[in-house]
């Protein structure tokens, strides 16, 4: 298994986070390695997103894991490969909330594809918050 955990720490409302992420037709509007991107049902358990990132085949993403508010779990197959990513966002005291990103890949192409996905995770994070801002 490969692991990577980015995060940041902000004064955003949590809730305007919650907001960006479950609104993923938005994705590309804070998140510039999505050229397309497509929900099929609700931001619940079980439903797919298709995404096509930037000069990349089109993956699917199955939301394994949903707590509103607070963080979601998307899972693909990529070459034998599991890569599950974990959103969540940590509210602390006052106004800060810190917003985590961890990647864990298994399988045989799992060092190779993992570095790959979470390359740009800081700049996503910093995306993110900034969007979530407005």
């Amino acid at each position: 298994m490969w692991t990577v955990e980015h995060s940041v720490e902000t004064t955003v409302a949590p809730e305007a986070v919650w907001r960006a992420w479950s609104d993923v037709e938005r994705w590309p509007q804070w998140n510039g390695d999505i050229e397309r991107i497509e929900l099929r049902g609700p931001f619940a358990v079980g439903s797919t997103i298709t995404m096509k990132p930037c000069g990349q085949e089109t993956v699917e993403l199955r939301l394994a894991e949903v707590v509103d508010g607070e963080l979601f779990v998307d899972e693909a197959d990529i070459a034998s490969t599991v890569v599950r990513t974990l959103h969540r966002i940590d509210r602390s005291d006052g106004n800060r909330a810190r917003i985590v990103y961890r990647l864990e890949a298994t399988g045989p192409a799992a060092e190779e594809i993992g570095p790959a996905v979470s390359a740009d995770f800081p700049d996503t994070l910093a995306a993110l918050t900034e969007y979530a801002q407005r």
